[in-house]
């Protein structure tokens, strides 16, 4: 017993120090915003409201235009950049290809651009004169510049385009070093038994996949519900509020409009039960029916 409690100890030793970090650093932050967000006032003069900050949400427009700013981002952008970053993997893992080191890295490489750089990189490449309009004008797509930035529709797509182009390569590493650990027996033996190239992708690949695919549209979706560098330097939010984020609404409600960190806290918890109810979701649709 004393051996076991001596080594009991000895291992406490090792992971009381990351514990107590986690809990400083994580969890205490998290429990004070939670105790912040039934209070309202400026700095310390704080006076405690219960939950008038959670219904004035419901009254709020610029919120809710940035709740459906953030929703819109999350329906058409996760889809379209998990399912590119699918077909990236499933083509850059052919025995075959040709230059396979290259396309790997091109592909990846936007992830670990900085978020700042490489937002404003778009920023003049969409602008109204910008390389973008420049080329769809000399190959005749349009006949006149489209208002990447100031047009409500095309700023959100622009944002869109962006958030894509920086992650599709970050989730298809994800995938791709699934697919290695793949037998290729098992698309040997079906390719046998006649399945197509869309049966075999269908059929085999998305199913070993889907714990991966699981992981990654969760992240995914929280990373866009904290969606702030790119409309922040991108488009400013604008224009018009257009595309305003829950994330950056936060950033206006304590640093630029009249400090008001009481209902700052209020609305970044409504991040928080949108990626509660968003996993929920995720774990439900893509769980096991026969569990």
């Amino acid at each position: 017993m004393g051996l076991k409690f001596k080594k009991r100890i000895i291992g406490w030793m090792f992971v009381i120090f990351s514990v107590f970090m986690i809990c400083l650093f994580y969890f205490y932050p998290m429990i004070q915003a939670f105790i912040l967000s039934f209070q309202t006032g400026m700095g310390s003069n704080l006076d405690f409201v219960g939950f008038e900050n959670y219904t004035r949400l419901f009254s709020d427009p610029t919120f809710l235009t940035a709740l459906k700013n953030t929703l819109i981002y999350l329906i058409f952008q996760v889809p379209i950049m998990i399912i590119l970053a699918l077909v990236f993997s499933v083509l850059l893992n052919r025995p075959n290809l040709r230059f396979k080191g290259f396309f790997r890295t091109a592909i990846f490489l936007p992830a670990v651009t900085s978020l700042v750089a490489y937002s404003v990189i778009f920023k003049y490449l969409f602008a109204t004169d910008g390389l973008v309009n420049n080329f769809l004008e000399t190959v005749h797509i349009i006949s006149e510049p489209i208002n990447w930035i100031t047009d409500p529709f095309w700023a959100k797509v622009t944002i869109i385009l962006a958030i894509t182009w920086r992650w599709t390569g970050y989730n298809m590493i994800f995938y791709l070093s699934s697919l290695q650990n793949i037998d290729r027996s098992i698309y040997e033996a079906a390719k046998i038994d006649g399945a197509s190239s869309v049966q075999q992708f269908f059929r085999i690949t998305i199913p070993m996949l889907k714990p991966i695919i699981l992981f990654t549209s969760i992240t995914s979706t929280i990373g866009t519900l904290q969606l702030f560098d790119e409309p922040m330097n991108i488009t400013q939010g604008g224009p018009g509020n257009a595309t305003l984020t829950i994330s950056q609404y936060i950033y206006n409600l304590s640093f630029k409009y009249s400090p008001d960190f009481g209902y700052a806290a209020t609305v970044s918890y409504v991040i928080v039960i949108l990626v509660v109810i968003f996993s929920l979701i995720q774990f439900k649709v893509a769980g096991d029916r026969n569990e």
